[in-house]
C-alpha cells in the first residue's frame, strides 16, 4: 500500500556508514599531510620563522583530532567535512610542492646539456640544393673537429654520403671562400654565425642553408658548493638570442655576483664583453674578445673569468633576451636613473630621457641592448646593464613570501638555464625571508684602452675587430673587491 505522502522515505546512513566513512577519509588525509610533510622537510620549503615547524604541529594536531573523532564515533559528520577540507587544503599545499620541484628541475635539466646547430651552407644563388649533390666542403677541422665529424656521421647515417671536408684555419675564412667562389660549400656551427654577422651585414642573404644538425651535448658540472653555502660567486651570462636557453652562443653580459647572506652584500662585477682575456678550452688559451668565450659554452666563459680575477665561480644562471623580459614582467618593472638621454636604435619607438625612468620589459630590454646612442659606446651599455640588474636585485631581495619567489621561479622555468640546485635556491629564499633584512647592492667594472685591428681575435683572425686591452689595476682592484666581500669585510 502507497503510504500517505506517496514518497518514500530516505533512510540516513547508519552509524556503521559513517564511521567507514571517516576512517577512509582519515587514511586520506594521513598520506596527504605524510607527504608534504617529507616534501616539505627533504626539500626545506618554508623553512624560516619556524613555519615548517608550525605546519607540521598543524597537520598532527589535525591527525590526532579525527583519529580522536572517529575512533570515539563523535561529531561524524563535523569529521567527515573537516577531513575533506584538510585533506584538499594538504592536496593543494603538496601540489605547490611539486610545481616548485618542477621548475627547479626544468633549470637545472636544461643545464645539464648544449645545442649546437650544424649546418652545410651553400651560397644563396646556387643551385645546389642537397647534401646528396655535394662533393666535398670546407670546414675547419682543427678547431671545431668534434662537432664537424658528428654532422658528417650524421649525413652519412641518413643519407649514405661519405663527404671529404677540405681544411682551412676558421669559419670566416670559409664564408670568404665560399663567397669569391673558390669553394662549393661550407660547414657551419651555428655559435658562430653571430661573428659573421659582425663583418658582413648581409651574411644571412648570401648564404642557403640545405641541411642542418642540432647536436645536443652532456654537459657535467661538479663546481656548484653545498647548498648550505653563505657565500658565493654566481656567474650571469646573458646571450643575444631569444628562445632555447640551451643554444650555444656569444656571451654579451658578464656578470659576477658576489654573495654574502651573513653580511647581506652584493658586488656585481662586470666585465666588458669586448675585453681581451686569454680563453682555456675550446679558446685554446688564446687571447680574444670576452663574448667569444661563449660560443665554447659557459663553462669556458666561467673559467675565464675565473682565471682573469683568481676566484672560484660556485654558480651560474644563463639568461636571453625573453628570460630578462620575464624576470621584468615578474617583479613589476623597474625604476632606473637615467644619465644621458637617448633614443634606442634597435627600437625607435623607446626615447629615455635623463633621469628617473620606469621600465617594463620591453623598454628595459631597448634600455640594456642600446650603445651607439651613448657617449661611452659599450662601456655605458654596461654600466646601464648593471642599473638594470641592481633594480632587478633590489626588487627579488625586498620580497617578502614565499609565493613572491614562487611567481619569479615559475615565470623563468623555461627561459634561463643555472647549475643551482632545489635545495640552495630554497636556502636563499628562506635564509631571507628568515631574516628580513635588505641587501646592500653594490657595482664595478674593470677598464681598459680600446682598439679596433690591433689586437687578433683567435676566433675570427683575418676580421678587424674592436677589443679593450684591460688595465691591469682595474683588474687587480676589482679582485680584490670580490674577496674583500667574501671574507666579510
Amino acid at each position: 500500500m502507497a503510504s500517505r505522502s506517496g514518497k518514500r522515505k530516505v533512510s540516513k546512513p547508519s552509524n556503521s556508514i559513517w564511521t567507514v566513512i571517516n576512517f577512509i577519509l582519515l587514511a586520506l588525509y594521513t598520506l596527504l599531510s605524510g607527504m608534504v610533510i617529507f616534501t616539505m622537510f627533504s626539500h626545506n620549503f618554508l623553512a624560516f620563522r619556524h613555519i615548517n615547524i608550525i605546519l607540521t604541529a598543524g597537520l598532527l594536531l589535525v591527525l590526532l583530532a579525527g583519529l580522536a573523532l572517529a575512533v570515539l564515533k563523535k561529531g561524524k559528520l563535523l569529521t567527515s567535512l573537516g577531513l575533506v577540507l584538510f585533506s584538499l587544503l594538504s592536496a593543494g599545499i603538496l601540489y605547490g610542492f611539486k610545481s616548485a620541484i618542477d621548475v627547479a628541475g626544468n633549470l637545472n635539466d636544461s643545464a645539464s646539456y648544449s645545442e649546437i646547430k650544424m649546418s652545410v651552407l651553400v651560397p644563396a644563388e646556387s643551385g645546389v640544393t642537397d647534401v646528396g649533390e655535394l662533393n666535398e666542403l670546407e670546414a675547419p677541422a682543427e678547431s671545431d673537429g668534434s662537432n664537424i665529424a658528428a654532422l658528417l656521421a650524421q649525413i652519412k647515417a641518413e643519407k649514405g654520403l661519405d663527404l671529404q671536408t677540405v681544411n682551412v684555419a676558421s669559419y670566416p675564412e670559409a664564408y670568404e671562400h665560399l663567397r669569391d667562389g673558390s669553394s662549393q660549400a661550407m660547414v657551419m656551427n651555428s655559435s658562430y654565425s653571430s661573428l659573421l654577422e659582425l663583418t658582413d651585414d648581409n651574411y644571412q642573404a648570401n648564404v642557403k642553408e640545405i641541411y642542418s644538425y642540432t647536436i645536443k651535448t652532456k654537459l657535467k658540472d661538479d663546481r656548484a658548493k653545498s647548498a648550505d653555502s653563505d657565500v658565493f660567486n654566481i656567474y650571469i651570462s646573458g646571450i643575444d638570442t631569444y628562445g632555447s636557453i640551451s643554444t650555444v652562443s656569444r656571451s654579451d653580459v658578464n656578470i659576477i655576483l658576489t654573495v654574502n647572506m651573513k653580511t647581506h652584500q652584493i658586488l656585481m662585477t662586470t666585465t666588458p664583453r669586448d675585453a681581451y682575456v686569454q680563453i682555456p678550452n675550446g679558446g685554446a688559451n688564446q687571447y680574444d674578445k670576452l663574448t667569444h668565450a661563449g660560443i665554447y659554452g659557459v663553462e669556458t666563459s666561467m673559467q675565464t673569468l675565473e682565471n682573469l680575477y683568481g676566484i672560484d665561480i660556485d654558480y651560474y644562471a644563463r639568461i636571453n633576451f625573453t628570460t630578462f623580459m620575464n624576470l621584468v614582467d615578474a617583479v613589476g618593472g623597474i625604476t632606473v636613473y637615467n644619465d644621458q638621454a637617448f633614443t634606442s636604435h634597435t627600437d625607435s619607438e623607446y626615447t629615455f630621457e635623463e633621469g628617473n625612468v620606469t621600465l617594463d620589459s620591453k623598454k628595459a630590454l631597448a634600455f640594456v641592448r642600446e650603445r651607439y646612442g651613448l657617449d661611452g659606446g659599450d662601456n655605458d651599455r654596461g654600466k646601464n646593464q648593471m642599473k638594470v640588474v641592481s633594480a632587478i636585485l633590489n626588487k627579488l631581495t625586498a620580497l617578502n613570501s614565499l609565493s613572491g619567489y614562487s611567481a619569479v621561479i615559475t615565470s623563468l622555468q623555461d627561459s634561463v638555464q643555472t647549475n643551482m640546485s632545489l635545495d640552495t635556491m630554497m636556502n636563499l629564499a628562506n635564509s631571507q625571508l628568515d631574516s628580513g633584512s635588505r641587501f646592500t647592492v653594490s657595482q664595478q667594472e674593470v677598464t681598459g684602452t680600446g682598439s679596433t685591428g690591433q689586437l687578433t681575435s683567435y676566433a675570427m683572425p683575418s676580421a678587424s675587430l674592436y677589443m679593450l686591452e684591460l688595465d691591469q689595476s682595474s683588474v687587480d682592484k676589482a679582485s680584490e673587491a670580490i674577496k674583500d666581500v667574501i671574507s666579510g669585510e
